[in-house]
């Protein structure tokens, strides 16, 4: 496992090219990225050329009401180059951060949610990216890798297999590729 020292986008290039040569030292070819920009997007579709690339944006509203951070060009662009573009509610947050801010209470999924960021921001974003990806119907069920990061870019990357949303206990973190100390 390759640990950087702090986390972030300065870790991006790295964190891809790792995740990438992992990759074909285990012949997986499905890959989710996270990605708002869709920067850290470009760079995985660069590095894993040839290999099936799903692109998990936040879901509309995160920033700001009624709109997604992703511009619609840019998704467009990801797709012409064999991307698939997947946004969808965030399953580890969704509807409990409504009751959350409303209640003050905690709720099951914040508690599972909490303890992947255990291990990192970046871990919690991968295995959320790949539910997502997973219930949008982008996925074939085998394992993948998943790029994910802390704020912005990408500094973390895992196999795993996913799940969707109703199996959420039956996905599996193999190894953590990558992530930040």
């Amino acid at each position: 496992m390759k640990v950087w020292e702090k986390p972030g986008p300065e870790n991006s290039e790295r964190a891809v090219t790792a995740a990438a040569e992992r990759a074909r030292e285990l012949g997986i070819e499905e890959i989710v990225v996270a990605s708002a920009s869709g920067k850290t997007a470009v760079l995985a579709m660069k590095a894993f050329n040839g290999c099936k690339v799903v692109v998990v944006t936040h879901h509309c509203g995160f920033s700001k009401p009624w709109q997604n951070e992703m511009k619609d060009t840019v998704a467009d662009k990801l797709r012409e180059h064999g991307a698939v573009v997947v946004t969808g509610s965030h399953i580890l947050s969704g509807i409990e951060r409504s009751l959350n801010g409303k209640f003050q209470g905690i709720y099951p999924t914040q508690i599972v949610s909490e303890t992947l960021r255990l291990f990192g921001q970046g871990v919690k974003v991968c295995v959320e990216a790949s539910v997502m990806a997973a219930d949008a119907g982008a996925l074939s069920g085998g394992p993948i890798v998943a790029i994910g990061g802390t704020g912005s870019g990408a500094d973390t990357a895992v196999i795993l297999t996913p799940a969707h949303a109703n199996k959420f206990l039956e996905l599996r973190v193999h190894e953590i590729i990558c992530k930040p100390a």
